[in-house]
């Protein structure tokens, strides 16, 4: 199975090693909360943490310097305690830098590695994602 971000091999994303939920893919997964939060402002609030978390664990989707941007911006807005506006500032002050940010290739070209190991329950799983992600990068 093949969706526009992950390879799914067995039952499993080639990436995060995450297993399949229902038949959707860890992508499919990622995308319910993006389409839920253009209805709920406490969940938008969530933006940042949903996608970083996401991106951290398939770092396909980037070049190796976009994804060690993501990771410094997502490991200083952890550590600092960062609302979106913080993190906005943050990142338009060092993408500035960066030549290339998400990967140029063809999503079935990508070399992954596997790296890592419902609508009322978003926001609570998102909060729990991140410090997930933070304990990891240590």
């Amino acid at each position: 199975m093949v969706d526009n971000n992950s390879m799914m091999e067995s039952g499993r994303c080639s990436e995060c090693g995450a297993k399949e939920t229902d038949g959707f893919s860890c992508y499919e997964l990622f995308c319910f909360p993006l389409a839920w939060e253009h209805n709920d402002p406490e969940l938008y609030a969530l933006h940042f943490w949903l996608v970083s978390c996401y991106m951290i664990q398939h770092p396909s989707n980037y070049t190796v310097e976009g994804h060690k941007h993501l990771v410094t911006l997502f490991t200083n807005a952890y550590d600092n305690d960062g609302d979106n506006d913080y993190i906005l500032k943050k990142n338009r002050e060092r993408v500035t830098h960066i030549s290339k940010i998400t990967n140029p290739l063809p999503n079935k070209e990508r070399k992954r590695t596997l790296r890592l190991g419902r609508r009322k329950n978003a926001i609570e799983n998102i909060i729990k994602w991140k410090e997930k992600i933070r304990d990891e990068l240590n």
